[in-house]
């Protein structure tokens, strides 16, 4: 955070972070199925912070999640609305994108800490920018692009490092591991 309480950088959250998943996905589609398959994890009141550049996937991830979670209606990204909630699937999903934040405050002025104490799965695009005002259990997860090579196609390959903090996460983090085997890659 800026002076001013600005949110010019987004604090680190650990200086040598212990991830749990090291993932790869091939495509949007790829993404999807990777988030289906992670949304067996999850539990009302779970937050998941997505950090990664623009076009890295938070979306994408988002949608898939949602999608597995029993949402019919279309998730789109709350770049410009802050938070959208998607109800209807078996548990309510608070979707935030933080980008445009400026402030600390503005994060609680949208009502995060209501969303989180509100029992539902908690996705937040942009998350590395408040951890200090987040409860001491989330879900981390970098998103990152893949080195191009040749192909073309490669342009769609995202990396994925996923990092439970708090015992909730970390209680599950076998379960993860287990679940996300098929996207698991050394680096």
């Amino acid at each position: 955070m800026g002076s001013g309480g600005t949110l010019t950088e987004p604090p680190a959250l650990s200086p040598t972070p212990a991830w749990t998943v090291l993932a790869r996905t091939t495509s949007a589609h790829d993404t999807r199925a990777f988030a289906a398959a992670f949304a067996d994890l999850v539990r009302p009141g779970d937050v998941v912070l997505l950090s990664g550049e623009m076009g890295a996937g938070k979306t994408a991830f988002t949608q898939g999640l949602g999608s597995a979670l029993g949402v019919s209606e279309r998730i789109t990204s709350p770049t410009f609305t802050i938070a959208q909630t998607y109800e209807g699937g078996r548990v309510r999903i608070h979707h935030l994108d933080v980008y445009r934040l400026e402030h600390l405050h503005e994060a609680l002025d949208v009502g995060l800490a209501e969303m989180i104490d509100d029992g539902a799965v908690v996705v937040i695009e942009w998350g590395d920018a408040v951890v200090p005002v987040l409860p001491a259990d989330f879900l981390e997860i970098r998103i990152g692009f893949a080195p191009l090579d040749d192909d073309p196609a490669s342009g769609d390959v995202r990396t994925w490092q996923l990092r439970p903090v708090g015992t909730r996460w970390k209680a599950r983090a076998d379960g993860l591991r287990a679940t996300l085997a098929q996207w698991e890659c050394e680096t």
